[in-house]
């Protein structure tokens, strides 16, 4: 029945050592029987159920980490009990931080994970070795034939990906149904001209009972992609669209309502395990996060930190693109490969605007600036 085989959870704790330790052995409980621990039945609940700790070293005054161990049979091979186990109701406590997991092939092998990642993202836009160059519709508030517009420019200028802002769904300014159309017609004119594989990527983040029908429309009107908020529909409800065979579509994660998981030191979840372990578990092929330096508050570590979640190993899981936007500027660019590297997609969205008049010509522009390092 149990087999033996478990999976650990690395937590970040507050407090001198004792009361780390204390910390500790409330999330082996907590996390499992939630139960009065004098009062744990002997045998196979105390034995393999309750948590274990495996280590608990000191990180810096004050800090420490303890691995914690599950029975893998905890999860049900449910994704949405992983996370339970991972971080349910330890979450309402202060002074706890989730680091990083640590799964064997047993459990991971539940999970498919992303359909393209980034090997097939690159096979899918047809670009080998160089950064992807990626877009959003903006300003809020534009009709379809506007933002439709929009796209045939930043697809001529050869733009790879172009998506939809976060904040559009299905308003009575710019329809859903529409803006999918005109946008999908008018990148695949401009590929019809250029000769690329230019995608548009709708958000399909919707109420419940609406997303797998948008998400479906937007694949029959010929979107290549997908903008999903995980945070707001669900960390499973992304890991279904991703695994549906029907849609097969690449899933570009946005961190809208995410920050409050991350944004503490000594709370939350590590940018390395929300952005890089967990949204890969979850199917997404890219993360968008906000770059370092920009109009948000994530640091330079913290953005490495995500690139090495997005490529760590995890088995049969694919690695996926770092997606870095949030007020980009186009003469940073020289500065953030040297962080980010090739494998990487840059999310340039006022920043293209702010580069002159014509949108065709900024987005060359970034594209050349791409291409010369």
């Amino acid at each position: 029945m149990i087999s033996g085989e478990r999976f650990s959870v690395v937590y970040r704790l507050v407090g001198d050592e004792k009361e780390a330790y204390r910390k500790a052995r409330d999330i082996c409980l907590e996390q499992t029987v939630e139960f009065p621990e004098e009062l744990i039945p002997s045998g196979l609940i105390q034995d393999e159920i309750v948590g274990r700790i495996e280590n608990f070293l000191p990180i810096s005054e004050h800090i420490y980490e303890a691995n914690v161990s599950y029975a893998i049979e905890l999860t049900a091979n449910e994704f949405t009990q992983l996370l339970n186990v991972i971080f349910g109701n330890i979450s309402i406590k202060p002074g706890y931080r989730v680091e990083r997991l640590e799964m064997p092939n047993r459990l991971l092998s539940q999970y498919p994970g992303p359909r393209y990642g980034r090997d097939g993202l690159r096979e899918y836009l047809g670009v080998k070795d160089r950064p992807l160059l990626f877009t959003a519709l903006k300003p809020l508030g534009l009709n379809p034939k506007q933002f439709a517009d929009m796209a045939y420019k930043c697809a001529l200028g050869g733009i790879d990906i172009i998506k939809d802002d976060h904040g559009l769904t299905d308003q009575v300014f710019a329809p859903f149904n529409e803006r999918v159309y005109r946008c999908v017609e008018a990148v695949e004119k401009a590929n019809r001209e250029t000769g690329l594989r230019c995608i548009y990527v709708p958000n399909i983040t919707a109420p419940m009972d609406k997303i797998l029908a948008r998400a479906k429309t937007a694949k029959e009107m010929g979107a290549k992609g997908l903008v999903v908020s995980p945070a707001i529909v669900g960390l499973d409800a992304m890991r279904v669209l991703a695994n549906n065979d029907e849609i097969a579509l690449p899933i570009f994660s946005h961190p809208a309502f995410q920050g409050s998981y991350v944004i503490a030191k000594n709370n939350g979840i590590s940018h390395f395990a929300l952005f890089g372990q967990i949204t890969r578990l979850a199917g997404a092929d890219a993360i968008i996060y906000p770059n370092f330096g920009g109009r948000f508050a994530f640091s330079r570590e913290e953005c490495e930190a995500i690139v090495m979640g997005t490529g760590v190993e995890m088995g049969h899981i694919k690695s996926i693109f770092p997606s870095p936007g949030g007020g980009i500027s186009l003469d940073r660019i020289e500065e953030l490969l040297k962080v980010y590297g090739k494998d990487v997609i840059f999310l340039v969205g006022g920043g293209l605007f702010k580069q002159g008049n014509d949108l065709i010509e900024s987005c060359r522009y970034f594209n050349q600036m791409i291409n010369k390092f």
